[in-house]
């Protein structure tokens, strides 16, 4: 899996994972009274928080790396390493991450779940994730709209893994990555769900925001700051009285789906083989 014992990710998930239990610590079981806000375009959920409850990513996060700086110079490491991987398993892996949309959003963790999740046999959890999403999206949108940072194939060139979404995503900042905010969120989300899968589960949830470098649409510190986001929402959301008892029902209805001998429906191998070959991108 992905390779923990490289410092630069092993520090930052760690200060992420750990900065998510002192907020969570502190949140406390607040319920807010303002509707959660609903989104545009493919998500018609709403979330759990209001605008004014979501981490606020221009406020907490530096700016992106200067083009002269050695956080630039392993971003484009990294950028350079992903375009061996294109039409590869990992390059097959990132055009399915690439769509969050439900219900294909809802099986993404199915895999390190060893579960299926769906409206029907999950109705809480499904909700858990659709509605979560929402609140990992918008953390991000501040330091987006602010720095408009390029994106890599602006600058290399090269082809992305899903090139109908090209034209949104000239228009769309690269920094942070609001699918590395959203891919972290769901993997501490569903951690805490299923204890029994957490390395599984948030070795997936890394590989989901790392296939966004393989698509050739962010760069390396786009996906760790993302991550910060992801873990700074579900800290918030701990908040939420609605979002806990979606987390307590998810647990029940996950332990009846396994009862039932359900599988996953997504080809597990083909996303194993994906999430190795991500590998060659610390190399």
């Amino acid at each position: 899996m992905i390779p923990f014992s490289k410092q630069t990710l092993a520090s930052n998930f760690l200060l992420a994972l750990v900065t998510t239990a002192m907020l969570t610590a502190c949140a406390g079981h607040k319920v807010h009274d303002k509707p959660a806000q609903a989104m545009s375009g493919k998500d018609s959920q709403v979330g759990y928080l209001p605008a004014s409850a979501l981490p606020d990513s221009y406020q907490l996060l530096p700016p992106p790396p200067a083009a002269d700086s050695a956080a630039f110079a392993l971003d484009q490491k990294f950028s350079k390493n992903s375009l061996a991987l294109r039409d590869t398993p990992a390059w097959a892996l990132a055009k399915l991450d690439a769509d969050y949309s439900f219900p294909q959003g809802a099986d993404t963790f199915s895999c390190a779940l060893n579960a299926p999740v769906t409206e029907q046999d999950t109705p809480h959890l499904y909700t858990l994730l659709s509605r979560s999403v929402i609140d990992a999206k918008e953390s991000a949108k501040a330091a987006k709209e602010h720095y408009h940072r390029l994106r890599p194939f602006l600058i290399n060139n090269e082809p992305i893994c899903t090139p109908e979404d090209r034209p949104r995503l000239e228009k769309s900042g690269s920094y942070p990555s609001s699918h590395n905010a959203i891919g972290m969120a769901w993997a501490l989300i569903l951690a805490e769900v299923s204890p029994d899968q957490a390395n599984a589960i948030l070795a997936r949830g890394q590989a989901y925001g790392m296939s966004r470098i393989v698509c050739n649409v962010h760069w390396y510190s786009d996906t760790l700051q993302g991550r910060f986001l992801g873990a700074y929402t579900v800290a918030l959301l701990h908040s939420d009285a609605n979002f806990l008892k979606d987390v307590e029902a998810a647990k029940a209805e996950l332990k009846a789906v396994r009862a039932k001998g359900l599988k996953p429906k997504r080809d597990c191998q083909a996303e194993k083989a994906g999430m190795e070959l991500q590998q060659s991108l610390y190399r």
